[in-house]
């Protein structure tokens, strides 16, 4: 089969990611000695400077690793949680009935920088100053724009000029959208980031105090005190239409940690797949493995109808269990074993049938889950919105549903020499979801939007809860040794994406390039996770690489077809170790995800 770059083999280490530069930062770390870890802090932070689109600092992370000889996965939630004061009764207080897509009142505890130094201490060897060096210079020295972070500001310049004028500081130098591939800079995020180097540093000579001190300087010193002067005192425009004050505040900050977390592990023939709990999306992917347990996979066609057919069918079932069921744990009971189980499977798969269901059809399981509002989310594809929705939300699921516009979230893998294997997904605090906070050069994120405002339900707002997040990375063992990192950006489509990614890997012999490299497709049949929460029944989007037979049986089968661009669906990246030999790949689409290694 053809394919846009080779996949990648070597023995020494393996970076892959959304972006170039951030991969050549994590395997520069890999080339001075570092480990896996290192190197995906490194990538990690590098990321935040040359995808601002994407994810920032002030952004989240959820991080898969294993360590060399390890038998099972772990995992770090870097998903920080809503405010004290982030109450459904205030923000109805303020005439709303969704939490904005944009705008302060969106922001949870910024959770991403404690979850990457939390994982370089406990599993790195190098210090603050060695991760973020290049994300450092990269933003002092600039990097060039890809021409999706224009397009980006592009979209927002009206409100950075009219709004968000700390933005427009930043973004629009001289007034103007920057061109692509010119230089961007971002000097006070280099001050920010040197700052918390310098406290780390006077710390004393010990990598671990270096860290902690690092921590501090974040969640309990200038960094948070910055954050909770910017909410108290600025009124923003969001996507309410309306201007709100924050109520994330430094004492949220203090009090909340990254923390680990085992995953999920589920056994799909020959492999077991590990994502984290229903506080994400992820056990969807899980749920979808459960359902297609039972098909001859390897005799389909990977770009015939029945396969696409197959899949599309098994995903509205996931998330419609994701509508109904899921949210943080720490706050509600999910009957994650039951959605997991043969038995459970067994009769959820019944339900596909020959036809596209335009129906969202969650499980009944007495005392667990809530009631899904499938009509208003449909009637909401419709609506007028009272403002500009391009502040909120996240870019892959802006504009009409079935299109992509502006870029997503970030993904990289990292394997090294040693067996040492880290898959992880930042996002969130990307430019258009809040004003820049004028002293540290950031912006916080946006991923409370994902609460509803409604009592009562799995993923109602509360205060110290995690939002149910898009946010999914994979890991998968093989003969009980780590074997497979992988992910994508792309909100609800990331468990769509890595699931077809998966299969044609597992069951249609396809490297790992070539599983990326296939033609990809995906469904917006689910209310989406995002303001102003849609959906769109039956829905199927298809690159338009797929066969025209395909494409003419999915619309006989009821399903209602729009063809993207040949190369717009899917940002997939992955990393794997068998015995020796390690592999890597990266998406092609957009220029700008890449895998090195050696």
């Amino acid at each position: 089969m053809f394919t846009t770059r080779p996949e990648l083999r070597g023995t020494f280490g393996m970076v892959a990611s959304t972006h170039w530069l951030a991969s050549a930062a994590g395997m520069a770390v890999l080339e001075r000695g570092g480990n896996a870890f290192d190197a995906a802090v490194a990538t990690g932070f590098a990321l935040q400077i040359v995808e601002p689109h994407l994810n920032g600092p002030g952004g989240e992370v959820p991080i898969l690793f294993a360590r060399a000889g390890a038998d099972r996965v772990a995992g770090i939630c870097g998903q920080g949680t809503a405010p004290t004061k982030a109450t459904i009764q205030h923000y109805r207080s303020e005439g709303l009935t969704l939490v904005p897509g944009s705008g302060l009142l969106a922001a949870v505890v910024p959770g991403a920088f404690d979850a990457w130094m939390l994982m370089l201490r406990d599993h790195g060897t190098m210090r603050p100053r060695d991760v973020l060096a290049t994300a450092i210079d990269l933003a002092r020295t600039g990097y060039p724009l890809v021409p999706r972070i224009s397009e980006a500001i592009e979209a927002v310049r009206e409100l950075f000029r009219t709004e968000w004028r700390s933005s427009a500081a930043l973004y629009l130098p001289g007034g103007r959208v920057p061109e692509a591939g010119t230089l961007f800079r971002n000097p006070v995020l280099a001050d920010t980031y040197e700052r918390i180097v310098r406290e780390a540093e006077a710390a004393g000579s010990a990598r671990e105090k270096q860290i902690d001190a690092a921590r501090r300087a974040w969640s309990q010193g200038f960094v948070a005190e910055a954050i909770d002067r910017f909410c108290r005192t600025q009124e923003v425009m969001d996507s309410s239409g309306r201007r709100h004050k924050g109520v994330l505040t430094a004492d949220d900050m203090a009090r909340w940690q990254a923390s680990y977390e085992a995953p999920l592990a589920y056994d799909y023939k020959s492999v077991t797949v590990a994502k984290f709990g229903p506080w994400c999306q992820g056990p969807v992917f899980l749920q979808q493995l459960a359902l297609l347990q039972s098909y001859d996979l390897d005799r389909m066609d990977p770009v015939g109808p029945d396969f696409v057919h197959l899949v599309t069918e098994a995903a509205k079932l996931a998330f419609a269990d994701r509508e109904a069921f899921y949210g943080d744990p720490n706050f509600v009971e999910v009957p994650i074993e039951r959605l997991l189980s043969a038995d459970y499977a067994a009769e959820r798969r019944k339900l596909i049938g020959t036809q596209a269901s335009a129906e969202l059809r969650p499980g009944a399981i007495p005392g667990f889950g809530g009631p899904v509002d499938y009509e208003s989310a449909v009637m909401a594809l419709g609506a007028d919105l009272p403002f500009d929705p391009i502040g909120g939300g996240e870019p892959t699921t802006q504009g009409t549903l079935g299109a992509t516009r502006g870029g997503d979230t970030c993904h990289l893998d990292v394997v090294d020499r040693a067996g040492n294997i880290v898959s992880a997904t930042p996002s969130g605090g990307w430019l258009h979801s809040s004003p820049i906070i004028p002293e540290l050069g950031l912006c916080l994120g946006s991923r409370a939007q994902m609460f509803w405002l409604q009592e009562g339900l799995p993923a109602s707002l509360a205060p110290g809860k995690r939002p149910r997040s898009t946010l999914t990375p994979s890991l998968a063992m093989r003969d009980g040794k780590p074997w497979l990192a992988f992910g994508t950006p792309g909100g609800d489509y990331q468990d769509q994406w890595s699931v077809t990614f998966f299969l044609h890997h597992l069951h249609h012999g396809m490297n790992l390039q070539e599983a990326i490299d296939c033609p990809m497709f995906h469904t917006d049949h689910m209310p989406s996770s995002f303001w102003p929460r849609t959906a769109m029944p039956a829905s199927l989007s298809l690159e338009a690489r797929f066969p025209q037979g395909t494409i003419r049986e999915l619309e006989r089968r009821g399903h209602k077809v729009t063809v993207t661009e040949p190369w717009s669906l899917g940002r997939l990246s992955a990393a794997a170790r068998e015995g020796a030999l390690l592999k890597a790949a990266a998406n092609p689409r957009f220029m700008q995800g890449y895998a090195v290694g050696r």
